[in-house]
């Protein structure tokens, strides 16, 4: 799956919560998350005041973007717990400081299961 690929793949299933989510389909949108955070910073940072805070209108976008891709976030995620054989329910060790949020990414790079699992077929 291609970048582009996925980031449509996870917008056009914005909340199906339900199937698997392939490896390449969960990292690619978090690496497409990362780089417009990154983008809207180096745009604050070029607008920054001379105190070096990030103008109001960087802010409101970041705020808008991660209320925007909230909900397709915890659908990939669930989908890719989902993959590798785990419940949804799994996500919530990232609520666990530290720890956790190194437990989900050991998760997230595991292979997925090489056959249709209880949550239905292989991702292509």
């Amino acid at each position: 799956m291609t970048f582009n690929q996925a980031v449509s793949s996870v917008f056009s299933k914005y909340v199906t919560f339900s199937g698997r989510a392939s490896r390449s389909e969960f990292w690619y949108f978090v690496v497409f998350e990362l780089f417009v955070y990154v983008v809207l910073y180096l745009f604050g940072w070029l607008f920054s005041g001379p105190n070096g805070e990030l103008p109001a209108f960087v802010n409101i976008l970041s705020g808008l973007f991660g209320l925007i891709v909230l909900l397709p976030s915890l659908a990939v995620s669930v989908r890719r717990m989902h993959d590798i054989g785990k419940g949804g329910g799994w996500i919530f060790i990232n609520l666990v400081p530290f720890i956790g949020e190194i437990w989900f990414i050991i998760l997230a790079l595991q292979k997925g299961e090489p056959a249709p699992n209880r949550f239905g077929a292989v991702p292509a």
